[in-house]
């Protein structure tokens, strides 16, 4: 090797020493290296919502409810807000989401809907009758996932979900229960045999019905309804009981073998036994329309329609 290639590699290493000395030091002009960015906090966990409770009334945001629902799951309850003609198809209609001490925690939780009724979930899915559509809501966001139109539909009403996940609802001026499967719709009874059928529960192998009796122009009747049974296999319709006695709107299992049911036009709630003896335990104004009943401390809650608020009643003195 040549002394003037060794005098060449010397050179370049003292000057490569001598950068990496200057920037290990901070020399020169360069600014001094800036500490990592602290990482940003973890967003806040949703706060839970309040216990379940009797005794209050909410009215914030609450505009001709049409129905109250308490999920268990999360804890919240949720209402539907006609705002406007039980038919119109307005855009005004609303779900409201309430903690279980009355406070709403959002009054447009679900906007865009015309006259939504019944309420019922299932895996996530909040699910509601709107005219003709029944439509799938994400309970944790409020968002609609899903809208299934019914050919020949007149007045959808209530909503009840099976095991499987099937939805079913009533349209009571058209004497039909339809089901709702994987985005389709099909009749799954019909006919005056139903007696224009508006509450409905899923309750294990049966839908359980409540009619309101063939209407007239202003919703009232000659005859008013019963509660009946229908097979979910065979369809075989079961009386529980024997006799008409109430508009029946809301209908809810009372955790002792029979049922809570709300008579709209006469503000009446029933307690109905096992073995179909109708008995009246409390009485509003008329408007108490889809009630919700939780049997964990005899807990009713009243959409008032006519009245624009829900209410939440403790019915331990009254419940059998």
């Amino acid at each position: 090797m040549s002394a003037s290639t060794l005098s060449v590699r010397y050179a370049f290493t003292v000057s490569l020493g001598a950068a990496l000395l200057s920037a290990s030091c901070g020399g020169g002009n360069q600014a001094p290296a800036e500490p990592p960015a602290a990482e940003a906090p973890a967003p806040a966990p949703a706060a839970a919502p309040a216990p379940l409770a009797a005794g209050w009334t909410a009215t914030e945001g609450i505009e001709a409810p049409e129905s109250v629902f308490f999920d268990p799951a999360s804890g919240f309850i949720f209402t539907s807000q006609v705002a406007g003609a039980p038919d119109g198809r307005d855009g005004n209609g609303r779900i409201v989401k309430l903690s279980g001490d009355g406070t709403v925690v959002s009054s447009t939780f679900t906007t865009g809907l015309n006259a939504p009724k019944g309420l019922r979930a299932h895996n996530g899915t909040l699910w509601t009758a709107d005219l003709d559509e029944v439509i799938g809501i994400d309970i944790a966001t409020g968002a609609v996932q899903s809208r299934v139109k019914i050919a020949g539909a007149m007045f959808l009403n209530d909503v009840a979900v099976g095991s499987d996940g099937i939805v079913y609802v009533t349209d009571m001026m058209g004497n039909r229960i339809y089901a709702v499967q994987n985005g389709t719709a099909s009749v799954f009874a019909e006919g005056e045999q139903l007696e224009w059928p508006n509450g409905l529960l899923a309750d294990g192998n049966r839908l359980i019905v409540g009619g309101w009796g063939k209407p007239k122009p202003d919703f009232s009747t000659d005859v008013p309804g019963r509660l009946f049974a229908l097979d979910l296999q065979t369809k075989a319709k079961t009386p529980i009981t024997p006799k008409p006695f109430a508009n029946i709107d809301g209908l809810e299992l009372d955790g002792r073998g029979g049922f809570i049911v709300s008579d709209f036009l006469a503000g009446k709630i029933y307690q109905v036994s096992a073995t179909g003896e109708a008995r009246e335990i409390q009485k509003f104004m008329p408007g108490s329309a889809d009630i919700a009943f939780i049997p964990a401390g005899n807990i009713l809650l009243v959409p008032h329609m006519n009245e624009n608020k829900i209410g939440s009643y403790d019915l331990s003195a009254s419940v059998k």
